[in-house]
Formats: structure tokens, C-alpha cells, sequence
């Protein structure tokens, strides 16, 4: 069960099954999934960026016919505006109800949202925007802003500049990429993407380790 459950969560991030999902669903499993993923504290696990580059490959990918599988345009507002959306759920959520749900909330749960928490008091507003370009942090950083009473008008106007600029670059760096000779090697971009993506969540645990490692040995 367990393995099964692991598997499953691994071919979320594989190139060949993001396009034979896309390819089935269009623009509005995408749209789901980018909300699920910002909107949704269960969604963390989600593809993000991958998700959004292998979309934008197949908006200059040809289909059967010559033409591509998504339509650019589409695929930009819809995404665009479920980022949004999804950050607002987070928002509110924290703001309304984030105690309740770190007490309910399971250990693992709780240590991404303490994580959240310590990003969003370390880099303070800017933290909204820097948080989409990261996975786990675009989905609990919302919520620790709303948890932290931020000024929704801040939050908002933050808000939409983090999400189009993470949308609309991760979406066209696939498109342009599905224009070049490289879009053959999509697996390969992806695991450069995730790799560059996990290196500010590497860091921020690298630093927090030492910061108690000397804590204890004083």
C-alpha cells in the first residue's frame, strides 16, 4: 500500500505522465491542480512548476493536425487566476482558522507550517512573493501570512505579483522551450527545474540545523 502510495506520488513529477495527463484533461487539470497546490495545505505534495512548464510545452507542441494541444492565452488566465484564488483559501484560512489547525493539524503538517511561519518572519512581505518559487512554501506561506494578520491589501497586492510572475514564467519558459531542440528532452529540464526549485528548501534546513547544533554544543 505504502509502495503504491509512494509511486504514485513520484509519477506526479515525471514528464511523461504530466503530458498524458494534461493531454487528457487540458487546461482545466492544470487549473485544479495549481489551485489544489496554493489553495489546499493537503495539496503540498502537487506538482507546481513542473506541472506549469510541461503545460507550457504543450502550448508550441504540435498535435494531431499541426496545431498545439493548449491554447497559450487559456492556459495563462486560468492558471494565473486559480494561483490567486488558491492563495486567498490560504490566506483566509490561516487568518480565520490557522490555531485550530495547527492543533489538529498531523506532525508533518505542523513542522511545513512552523517552516512557513520562520521563511514569513524572515524575509517578512516579501516572503509572498518569493514563497511561489518554491515547493511547500507556496502552499503554507498564504496561510502563515493570514496566521500572522497581515494586512489583506498588502497580502493582495503581493499576492498578485508573486503568482503572475511565477505563472507566466513557468508557462513560457515551457512554451519557448517546446519551440526549441530541447523540448525532446523535457525529463531532463524537469529534474534541473526541481532540483534548482528544492535549493532555497535545502539551505533553510542546512541553516536551521546548524543554528541548533551550535544552540546545543553552548
Amino acid at each position: 500500500m505504502c509502495v503504491s502510495i509512494i509511486d504514485s506520488l513520484l509519477q506526479l513529477h515525471n514528464s511523461e505522465f504530466l503530458s498524458q495527463m494534461i493531454a487528457n484533461g487540458g487546461v482545466p487539470i492544470v487549473t485544479f491542480i495549481v489551485f489544489a497546490e496554493t489553495g489546499l495545505l493537503a495539496g503540498f505534495f502537487l506538482p507546481g512548476d513542473s506541472l506549469l512548464i510541461t503545460a507550457g510545452v504543450l502550448t508550441s507542441s504540435s498535435a494531431i493536425g499541426g496545431r498545439p494541444l493548449l491554447d497559450l492565452n487559456y492556459l495563462l488566465v486560468a492558471t494565473a487566476f486559480a494561483a490567486l484564488v488558491g492563495d486567498q483559501c490560504g490566506y483566509y484560512l490561516g487568518r480565520n482558522g490557522g490555531r485550530f489547525v495547527e492543533q489538529k493539524a498531523k506532525p508533518r503538517i505542523k513542522s511545513f507550517l512552523k517552516d512557513a511561519r520562520e521563511f514569513f518572519a524572515e524575509y517578512g512581505a516579501s516572503a509572498i512573493i518569493y514563497a511561489h518559487f518554491i515547493p511547500i512554501m507556496r502552499t503554507f506561506v498564504p496561510f502563515a501570512a493570514g496566521l500572522s494578520n497581515m494586512p489583506y491589501k498588502r497580502f493582495l497586492k503581493l499576492n498578485i505579483l508573486g503568482a503572475l510572475g511565477w505563472v507566466v514564467s513557468m508557462v513560457l519558459i515551457g512554451h519557448y522551450l517546446g519551440k526549441s531542440s530541447f523540448a525532446d528532452q523535457l525529463h531532463k529540464i524537469l529534474l534541473v527545474v526541481i532540483f534548482v526549485s528544492l535549493l532555497p528548501v535545502v539551505f533553510t534546513a542546512l541553516k536551521k540545523y546548524f543554528k541548533n547544533k551550535k544552540r546545543t554544543s553552548t
